[in-house]
């Protein structure tokens, strides 16, 4: 998402795509929100578990929602929301991009997992400590998801839709929810989303 000391993360290089800028809509909750997560087997960085914490990241949002939509697993072709695995020769660290499924409204989310790619800060520290490579791993399928869903960026280092371009310690922001954890299961129940995420998505498909 952003260019900070080398490290190219989550929030977007530079300002906001156009992509994200037009992508602050809800999607369709009549029914189910079909979502697919792809195997990325050969991509660098990628390890099996990934699909686990990729899997966490739509249980969080669903859990934050408050009932007000559900995520069920579909096939690839059916799928409103996909998640894919990126190179580090396929653009950001993670991005967005809408799709149209069926005449619904969707998304294509695209997380590389190679942390060595976010500079030698970040990658030796989470080469030390394989729960904070899951963690950015976690926090980034967070932090696309909620671009899938609707969210924008925020300048609230708080929140998981923060905007690393408006600065802050990089680092810190990743520890952050790394001191939150004891194991890797953890990360299953310590969502990463903050009061305000939460409002504004509940505010967001309160209608639907």
């Amino acid at each position: 998402m952003l260019l900070i000391a080398a490290i190219v993360l989550a929030a977007g290089a530079g300002e906001p795509s156009a992509r994200q800028a037009t992508a602050a809509r809800t999607l369709d909750t009549r029914s189910a929100i079909t979502y697919f997560i792809a195997d990325g087997t050969g991509r660098a960085g990628f390890r099996p578990a990934d699909r686990q914490l990729a899997q966490w990241a739509f249980e969080a949002w669903e859990r934050s929602a408050g009932q007000r939509f559900r995520f069920e697993a579909a096939a690839e072709s059916s799928a409103v929301v996909r998640l894919y695995w990126a190179e580090a020769n396929e653009g950001q660290y993670g991005e967005m991009r809408p799709l149209i499924v069926g005449g619904r409204r969707g998304a294509a989310v695209y997380i590389r997992p190679d942390v060595d790619s976010l500079g030698e800060d970040i990658a030796r520290r989470a080469r030390i400590d394989p729960l904070l490579r899951d963690s950015i791993v976690y926090l980034t399928c967070v932090h696309e998801l909620g671009h899938a869903l609707g969210l924008t960026h925020t300048s609230d280092f708080r929140d998981i839709m923060y905007y690393f371009g408006f600065g802050g310690d990089i680092v810190e922001y990743f520890e952050r929810y790394r001191r939150q954890l004891r194991s890797r299961n953890d990360i299953a129940t310590v969502a990463g989303v903050s009061d305000a995420d939460v409002r504004r998505l509940k505010e967001m498909y309160a209608a639907q």
